[in-house]
């Protein structure tokens, strides 16, 4: 039978263990990196059945345009050319799947700020490659510039719930393909030290850069410290491969680059209109991407980055938002976990163009169902607007509170002794009848709640004395706090000057 303490000698013992419960936290409440996979929207049996459907298309059908550097190696693993196709026996797949790794590091250029990456654990990046910027003076869109680059870069270095960061906006003010790739690269080296991935539009571009990274770091430091990571689309839809895109992966394999092999078709486009028949051919394109890399470096470090897009097939318009796009993905995920492979999937692509209710809702439900499905990592999260043809520097700031949250979902309910708190209960009601101030509230108040910084939680009247603020106004107000603040120093000045006499880099030039 449970007794009521009474004693001020044991009372005076439990306000000691709660203080020590109140100490600050070790940890962020929402830190990145939770698990995910509590959403399954297919069963064992239909998993099964994409994957042999999946196999059976690189088996029967096969892939097209296949270049002859890539073809001479596959053909060495048991794959065979009929026609202008080439088949990809399912022995050769799954000798790809079983060598691929399960987990591996994304380093950060600073160290501190590595992640590892696989099994359930979720990570939400950033991606995209827009074309214009939501102003932040005129509130209207305008074309992205090399300035805006490297101003996303740095506004994004301090944001807690963003693991990594992709080059979101294409600067369209460099001229030609070269200054496009190593000024994107320089604006990444300069801006931010977390891990980053980029694009590289030529593979004779990779060496370069990577010089560069040198000189900055010191001579052999990339290898040592790989902190870029290649996004690389080896394979168009339908089932074909670009041959390019095979010279830039190559390129990255020789200079030991981690990659993200994304697949990206569209739903009754350039892939099958009916979600499974997506789900299949979508998993043999990113599974042909997958052989392509095993064939010349068995086990390399490869996100496995089967992206389902949707259009509104009454118009032909990209979707970024809505249940389609967010329950594939979400699939998406999980037949890449089932597989044993690093996942990698997309979210938060709203077709909203102002920060509004469509922009909080469409990014909400996907970003929820990608992490709950445990994407590994997940592009696209934040930042984004309009289909992907612009991101705002507010929603930035406004996406990493949504992560957060979403976290912190996946983070769940902790049930042991301490968080049962029968003690605390008991000493509340015979107390002072309330839970206010107590140790054991002030504790959870730091390890166990999330506050957004963007989200309004005043009353009415106190929201009406402040001016009405909307999201948008205080996003607004921070990214321009941040915006004003000096260069963040990631790059000193000797290797800064070393570089740019080296290479004609564009950012600050005078």
């Amino acid at each position: 039978m449970n007794t009521i303490p009474a004693s001020p000698r044991r009372r005076s013992g439990r306000r000691e263990k709660l203080a020590q419960r109140a100490a600050p936290p070790t940890v962020n409440p929402c830190q990145p990196g939770q698990i995910g996979g509590q959403y399954r929207p297919l069963t064992e049996a239909e998993c099964r059945a994409i994957y042999a459907t999946a196999l059976r298309l690189l088996e029967g059908l096969g892939m097209g345009e296949v270049p002859e550097p890539l073809f001479s190696q596959m053909r060495q693993h048991g794959a065979r050319k009929v026609g202008d196709r080439v088949q990809i026996p399912a022995s050769l797949v799954e000798a790809a799947i079983a060598a691929a790794p399960t987990e591996f590091q994304l380093h950060g250029r600073d160290p501190a700020r590595t992640i590892t990456v696989g099994g359930d654990r979720v990570h939400f990046g950033t991606g995209g490659a827009a074309v214009q910027v939501l102003d932040l003076e005129s509130g209207d869109y305008r074309p992205s510039t090399l300035q805006d680059l490297y101003d996303f870069t740095r506004l994004q270095d301090g944001l807690e719930n963003v693991s990594w960061f992709t080059r979101c906006v294409v600067a369209s003010d460099m001229t030609d393909e070269w200054s496009l790739d190593l000024n994107t690269a320089y604006a990444l080296l300069r801006g931010t030290t977390r891990p980053v991935a980029t694009s590289f539009t030529l593979a004779e571009h990779v060496a370069p850069i990577i010089e560069m990274v040198e000189i900055a770091d010191g001579a052999g430091s990339f290898g040592r410290n790989p902190w870029i990571k290649a996004h690389i689309s080896p394979v168009i839809s339908p089932m074909r491969f670009g041959a390019d895109a095979v010279e830039v992966m190559m390129a990255c394999l020789h200079h030991g680059i981690p990659m993200s092999c994304i697949t990206a078709a569209q739903s009754g486009a350039t892939a099958p209109a009916t979600l499974a028949g997506f789900l299949a051919q979508s998993l043999a394109e990113t599974l042909a991407s997958l052989v392509a890399v095993h064939v010349f470096e068995p086990g390399y470090p490869m996100v496995f980055s089967n992206w389902p897009l949707v259009i509104d097939l009454r118009t032909g318009a990209f979707c970024g938002g809505g249940g389609e796009i967010s329950v594939m993905n979400a699939a998406s995920a999980q037949v890449s976990n089932w597989l044993g492979l690093v996942s990698g999937v997309a979210s938060s692509m709203t077709d909203a163009k102002a920060v509004d209710a469509q922009f909080g809702m469409e990014k909400g439900i996907s970003a929820m169902a990608a992490g709950l499905a445990g994407g590994n990592l997940i592009y696209e999260s934040a930042g984004m607007s309009a289909s992907l043809l612009g991101a705002s520097f507010e929603a930035f700031l406004l996406d990493n509170d949504m992560l957060g949250h979403i976290y912190r979902t996946l983070r769940g309910v902790e049930v042991n002794e301490d968080t049962l708190g029968y003690d605390a209960i008991v000493e509340a009601v015979l107390g002072e009848g309330h839970f206010l101030g107590g140790m054991q509230t002030m504790g959870a108040m730091e390890r166990d709640y999330f506050y957004p910084a963007f989200a309004d939680r005043d009353a009415p009247v106190t929201w009406s004395e402040k001016g009405r603020p909307d999201a948008w106004m205080r996003a607004s107000a921070r990214a321009r706090e941040i915006l004003a603040q000096p260069d963040p120093g990631h790059l000193d000045t000797a290797s800064d000057k070393a570089i740019r006499e080296r290479f004609s880099i564009r950012l600050g030039a005078t």
